[in-house]
């Protein structure tokens, strides 16, 4: 059952001359999927296709820095607990566990501190995007930063659908 919804955690991350990351922050729903104890994903993964949120997996996350550069990115966790860096080095750590949701805007850099196994996470995308991968070579620039620049605002967000949560704080006029 999803909690009632109310405002996210803004984590915004700036180019570092690495990691293009993003004017849109990243959004951090702490607890808003209320879980059994046991639980194996799909209930997360239904919800965030109820929302047009799909090509889901169902991982860990990676141990070391990447980024989308043609996508957003859904990551509900449903198992655990960890530490994450979000837009490289000198970035910002949050801490996510079991019910969180993290939803990093195309170009933001990620990396799970702890091991890639000890939360289970579903990903998923606005669409059902296929996603690149990036992992902050100078190569990959300026393609990079074109893809992040033609990825739009999705129409809904992958919890709260059309009218709440990143569609409501993207599409504030101050991130255009």
């Amino acid at each position: 059952m999803k909690a009632e919804f109310n405002d996210s955690k803004k984590i915004y991350c700036v180019d570092d001359g690495i990691f293009p990351n993003s004017v849109l922050p990243a959004l951090l729903y702490r607890n808003v999927l209320k879980l059994p104890f046991l639980f194996s994903g799909n209930f997360i993964k239904n919800i965030f296709e109820r929302n047009n949120w799909s090509n889901a997996w169902k991982a860990g996350i990676f141990t070391y820095h990447h980024y989308h550069s043609n996508t957003h990115e859904a990551l509900g966790v449903y198992r655990g607990k960890t530490k994450i860096m979000l837009g490289g080095e000198s970035g910002s750590m949050i801490e996510i566990q079991k019910g969180d949701v993290l939803i990093i805007s195309a170009g933001v850099a990620h990396k799970n501190l702890g091991s890639e196994n000890q939360l289970g996470v579903i990903g998923a995308y606005p669409g059902g995007k296929k996603y690149d991968i990036k992992y902050g070579r100078k190569d990959e620039r300026p393609e990079a930063d074109i893809n992040i620049q033609n990825v739009k605002v999705p129409e809904t967000d992958p919890i709260w659908g059309a009218f709440l949560g990143l569609v409501k704080i993207w599409n504030d006029d101050s991130y255009k």
